[in-house]
């Protein structure tokens, strides 16, 4: 393995609803934590990458990373927006980590912030149209639950995966998220299959808890180059491999519902780091929809493809299981902070390599893997992270 940069300091919003705070204002928020909780100073900041305010709303401003620079007090020699829905933040690594490799910079700060919007109001229409292809989607009524739920009527159809193992996905998810001081489905308490299966139906074969909690929130992440992270933290947590595709805008467009870019771009990552799937001590996996990390663990090598559901059964990646999956309660119940959930994801994996999770913290965590996806299951993000340099 050689690292490509380092991860040394994470910072997270609670996730929530927070009505007080515009766009912009909820990055001011994400600053002002990450600053208080750690000794890092502006002049700290050479490289700055945010997503656009408003990502999955009417108002999108495309100079947050610009206004949010001026605020600072900076002038970066590297800084952009960048949009690839879920993927984003993922993406923002890698562009980092590029960026740190070619010389331009020896320090990026990744920032997100996002809100899910309410969908009354019109806001059903526009997202519908901004998801779906307009002559072969949008005007049979396409939206975000149903089309997932045709990759998992698809899985179901093509291996047998049954509506328990995509409980089982959820089950497992809270058990983590009772960990985790955080978590938005904590005070939930545990969740069984039974209690999914029984829940009020969304989409076939989704119920309610199949599906990501909408909230808001935010997170910082700095990435610097290796040879300088030790400055920052004892135990840095390093990017040791990455892939990266984007296969189509609209889903009646994928080649399939059941392999995804994940596939490629997990052969790439693995290819990179000298490592495979047996080398990983634990997955973060993007999970909208419980069937995700079931595709996720397919096509990241974990399992035979048709065998993801089998995989997930009998808490095998819940707390005490053979292999951990989404150690901080994922989407499903830790929440889906709008477009900002992927740097969550890297968050928690980083606290897990620099021995910050608390309560979830695993014996042994040596390296991970986190995937995330944006848009309709089309733009994929594979990253490879360690505490081995």
């Amino acid at each position: 393995m050689k690292p490509l940069a380092a991860i040394v300091a994470v910072s997270e919003m609670k996730p929530g609803r927070y009505p007080q705070y515009d766009g912009m204002e909820m990055y001011r928020q994400v600053l002002g934590q990450f600053l208080r909780e750690w000794q890092i100073k502006p002049q700290d900041i050479q490289g700055l990458l945010s997503a656009p305010v408003g990502m999955a709303a009417t108002q999108v401003d495309v100079f947050a990373h610009e206004k949010l620079a001026e605020e600072l007090g900076l002038q970066p020699v590297f800084s952009e927006a960048i949009n690839a829905g879920g993927g984003t933040y993922a993406l923002m690594l890698i562009r980092a980590a590029l960026a740190i490799g070619q010389g331009l910079c020896d320090s990026v700060l990744c920032l997100g912030a996002g809100r899910f919007p309410n969908v009354g109001s019109g806001i059903s229409e526009l997202m519908s149209k901004l998801i779906s292809h307009p002559e072969f989607e949008y005007p049979y009524g396409t939206y975000i639950p149903p089309i997932f739920a045709l990759a998992a009527v698809r899985h179901m159809h093509e291996f047998g995966t049954t509506r328990e193992q995509l409980a089982q996905v959820a089950v497992s998810q809270r058990a983590w998220a009772l960990r985790h001081p955080d978590a938005l489905m904590a005070p939930q308490g545990p969740l069984s299959v039974e209690q999914v299966l029984s829940s009020r139906p969304i989409a076939y074969p989704f119920n309610l808890y199949d599906c990501s909690v909408p909230s808001e929130g935010g997170s910082a992440v700095l990435v610097v180059a290796p040879q300088i992270a030790r400055r920052y933290h004892p135990n840095p947590c390093y990017l040791v491999g990455f892939g990266e595709k984007h296969t189509h805008a609209s889903i009646s467009q994928a080649s399939s519902l059941t392999t995804l870019g994940s596939h490629d771009t997990a052969g790439r990552a693995y290819r990179m780091a000298g490592l495979g799937p047996q080398d990983m001590d634990f997955a973060q996996l993007y999970d909208s929809f419980s069937i995700n990390p079931i595709i996720y663990a397919e096509d990241l090598g974990f399992c035979r493809k048709g065998e993801g559901g089998r995989f997930f059964e009998g808490g095998r990646t819940a707390p005490g299981g053979e292999f951990p999956v989404n150690t901080y309660g994922g989407l499903m119940s830790f929440g889906h902070v709008g477009d900002a959930s992927g740097q969550t994801m890297i968050v928690e994996a980083a606290r897990q390599l620099m021995g910050m999770a608390g309560e979830r913290q695993l014996p042994k965590a040596r390296t991970g893997i986190v995937h995330c996806y944006g848009g309709m299951m089309s733009e994929h993000a594979t990253l490879i992270l360690s505490n081995q340099s």
